[in-house]
């Protein structure tokens, strides 16, 4: 898939709890143009197994209707919290093996690359993600909440792989 063609790119911010999903298009000029961003959100009042189902029916239906040729999905730093990082990586890998299921080819994106390709600093914030996500795709408002921001740059990390490659 080159980049001068006509491309749906979803990037995946992973999480158990809520998971930020973000779409773009591509014009086949190099303009880039949002088309969808929200979470899928998992209760945690349910078992993990019932949580991960919930996870990957979710997001089956929306790849479904957004029909997506690639995806971006953040790879995974922890530093601290365990149990989090093992409930994270679980969502992670039902993510990947739902959009592999769908036949869609998959990236991966560091926090660290994705904040230098978006914002030019690696050390980048939420707000200044948000800021410079909403500038490069001529939104009117900031997209949130920031688990769908960041769904948003890494799909614009997905087309700069690509238009660069």
């Amino acid at each position: 898939m080159q980049y001068d063609q006509r491309m749906r790119i979803l990037g995946v911010d992973p999480g158990l709890s809520t998971a930020g999903l973000g779409l773009i298009q591509t014009d086949g000029k190099g303009g880039l143009q949002a088309l969808d961003w929200l979470t899928i959100k998992t209760s945690p009042t349910l078992a993990l197994p019932d949580r991960l189902l919930e996870l990957a029916t979710d997001l089956e239906e929306f790849l479904r209707e957004a029909k997506p040729e690639i995806a971006v999905v953040e790879e995974l730093f922890f530093s601290t919290n365990k149990k989090t990082a093992m409930d994270v990586s679980q969502a992670r890998g039902v993510i990947l093996v739902t959009l592999k299921k769908a036949g869609i080819d998959v990236l991966s994106a560091t926090p660290l690359q994705l904040k230098t390709a978006i914002t030019g600093d690696g050390q980048a914030d939420k707000k200044q993600m948000q800021a410079m996500v909403k500038r490069i795709l001529n939104l009117s408002e900031t997209p949130e909440p920031a688990d769908a921001a960041d769904a948003l740059g890494l799909a614009l990390f997905g087309a700069y792989t690509y238009r660069f490659s």
